[in-house]
């Protein structure tokens, strides 16, 4: 429910961070709709967070605000956010893909822990 989101938007915000040096300057002009299905937690963290990488890399598109509801099957979220603007963003890294190794989701002192390997 509202903990998985919150974990949910709380990666995707970690990874922005990563790959933008400047993040909290984005703006929420554009708006997309991701849906994503997995058949467990480790999948669903590494299909979401894979899915935003997608819009990043050809389409320079980095999510801001991120309004995920899980779902049976997995999650829908809307993403608001822009382009990257060379003015007023600097890219930190370059990222590739989110990788199998090393990824690991587990409770942790009534939340939730993560760790994700981002190929660069």
């Amino acid at each position: 429910g509202a903990e998985r989101a919150g974990f949910l938007d709380e990666a995707a915000r970690a990874m922005g961070a990563v790959l933008v040096a400047d993040l909290d300057t984005g703006r929420p002009e554009r708006q997309i709709t991701l849906r994503v299905q997995a058949a467990n937690r480790d999948d669903l963290l590494h299909d979401w967070l894979g899915e935003l990488l997608y819009r990043f890399e050809p389409e320079r598109f980095v999510g801001v605000q991120f309004d995920v509801e899980p779902t049976p099957a997995g999650l829908e979220a809307v993403v608001r956010g822009e382009r990257i603007d060379p003015d007023r963003h600097q890219l930190d890294v370059e990222g590739k893909a989110v990788t199998y190794h090393g990824l690991k989701v587990q409770p942790d002192n009534g939340g939730w822990l993560a760790e994700v390997i981002l190929d660069i």
